[in-house]
């Protein structure tokens, strides 16, 4: 595997955990797919950490699903990992949102974190 397939097989790893706990509505396991310390910035004012992560998941609605399409993987140091998203995030009564996510990742203790989420939305 080269390089760059390896930091987006990376991203995936904790992307998909994140897919799967928004999708379930798990809005704590959602959080702990960050650090402890991360920086959160959804659609509406940030927040510091994970508790800050399960209330933004916890007051979304149910049946929120999102699909995601990688766009690009970049390391920035040993234990560190930027990544860039296109997500849908889909809804059973309104029309799905795109959005583009910049997400950067760092390994703690082997595994991989999200310590920094910021959603844009643009055009």
């Amino acid at each position: 595997m080269n390089r760059t397939a390896a930091q987006e097989a990376i991203l995936r790893g904790v992307m998909d955990r994140w897919k799967a706990a928004v999708d379930a509505h798990k809005p704590e396991e959602v959080a702990s797919v960050f650090t402890e310390d991360a920086f959160f910035q959804g659609l509406r004012p940030h927040s510091v950490g994970r508790q800050g992560v399960a209330e933004y998941y916890e007051s979304q609605p149910i049946g929120l699903a999102a699909d995601y399409e990688v766009l690009a993987a970049r390391s920035l140091a040993e234990d560190v990992l930027l990544g860039y998203l296109d997500v849908d995030f889909s809804f059973t009564d309104r029309p799905t949102l795109q959005v583009t996510l910049s997400v950067v990742l760092r390994r703690i203790a082997g595994e991989w974190y999200i310590c920094h989420y910021q959603v844009s939305k643009l055009g």
